[in-house]
């Protein structure tokens, strides 16, 4: 049970610091630039920006400067160095390019940043490569992740599942291991931004998946899932005892999986804390713009005309999404609170936040209750 009360405060605060990015990666949910675009908060209003995330009180949120590509905000050490000060535990999300030296890891890792994520979406050059459209991008990425490790701090890879990439997750689960990388996060489409043309795996693909992953979890790293909350029912069951799919793709990356790394010999380390797109979970954009999650783009005020704290604690549809008040079956499944869906796929597939997630399989057995209308904000 997590001690934070998620309706008071998130675990993670996002911060889009730069819509800047030299990589152009093709299920990016934005568009690459060479430049920040118009409306970047300043250097000043990014302070400010801290000071509102400190403003929830302790236990301080984790502050998550991503992009874009963070490390092209000039002034992101600066933001850093305030943002520690405050006791606000901060992690970095950048992008694999020419800027990520030798003297920038090192910067990095002195600078107090508790964790790094970097991205890794296949197993392989080719497939890797296929994504983030860079030759040589996955030597440069499997290099930085030693680098980032070997420099003491906690990293994590990230990577998105898509079709090209389903039948290597064996193997890629295998890379996470020998790159010593500590967390293993996999995103699962939703199909906004160039994510629309990226190739989305179906349900039932997606329960094979989630059982994949609970067995990778005992192999020395912790797993977590994006936009699959689901996940969290899965190692649910399958800690209660309940059986693996027969499906032939999970019987295929299962047995990969064994060749690979031997029979798995530790506990699960797989998260299964209640978070969810608003619960726990805040985006705020380069703009000053707040989203419940990156992927949900559903503007909820702005952190130059409303602090942060006040828009998260007291939006009716961010009170709605914690509340679990769900249609379909997301809203009768006994797993509502545990899970309770994507809403970022749910808001793509329907227009609604608060309707349930098509990509899950999950059938619950209870009724339908009708649910509590909740106003969804309009477009601004």
């Amino acid at each position: 049970m997590s001690r934070v009360d998620f309706s008071e405060r998130p675990m993670l605060v996002f911060w889009e610091t730069t819509r800047a990015c030299a990589v152009a990666c093709r299920h990016c949910r934005a568009a690459a630039l060479t430049e920040p675009l118009p409306g970047e908060l300043s250097h000043a209003e990014g302070l400010d920006l801290i000071d509102q995330v400190a403003g929830f009180g302790r236990p301080n949120p984790i502050l998550v400067l991503t992009g874009g590509d963070c490390l092209m905000r000039a002034d992101l050490f600066p933001l850093v160095e305030h943002a520690v000060s405050l006791g606000i535990p901060v992690a970095l999300s950048p992008s694999v390019t020419p800027v990520l030296t030798a003297e920038m890891v090192q910067r990095i890792a002195t600078c107090g940043v508790k964790a790094v994520s970097i991205s890794l979406d296949g197993a392989s050059p080719q497939t890797h490569e296929q994504v983030r459209a860079i030759p040589g991008h996955f030597d440069d990425t499997v290099r930085a992740i030693r680098a980032l490790v070997a420099a003491g701090l906690t990293v994590q890879v990230n990577s998105t599942v898509m079709r090209l990439n389903v039948e290597e997750l064996a193997d890629l689960a295998a890379l996470v291991k020998d790159v010593g990388a500590h967390v293993w996060e996999v995103f699962f489409l939703v199909h906004v931004g160039r994510g629309v043309a990226s190739g989305a795996i179906g349900p039932d693909e997606h329960e094979d998946v989630c059982h994949l992953l609970f067995e990778a979890s005992r192999y020395g790293f912790v797993v977590r899932t994006v936009e699959a909350p689901f996940f969290r029912r899965v190692v649910t069951q399958r800690r209660a005892g309940g059986a693996p799919p027969s499906s032939a793709l999970y019987q295929r990356l299962s047995q990969r999986l064994v060749t690979l790394l031997g029979p798995p010999g530790e506990t699960p380390s797989a998260h299964t804390t209640a978070t969810r797109d608003g619960k726990g979970i805040v985006f705020v954009g380069h703009d000053g713009e707040v989203l419940p999650a990156g992927f949900l783009p559903l503007e909820l005020g702005n952190v130059r005309e409303r602090p942060l704290r006040e828009i998260y604690r007291d939006e009716p549809v961010l009170r709605a999404i914690r509340a679990a008040q769900f249609g379909g079956r997301c809203g009768r499944c006994e797993y509502a609170d545990l899970c309770g869906g994507s809403r970022a796929r749910a808001f793509a597939a329907t227009g609604d936040p608060l309707a349930e997630d098509p990509a899950c399989p999950y059938q619950p057995a209870t009724p339908t209750p009708t649910p509590t209308p909740t106003p969804t904000p309009a477009p601004r």
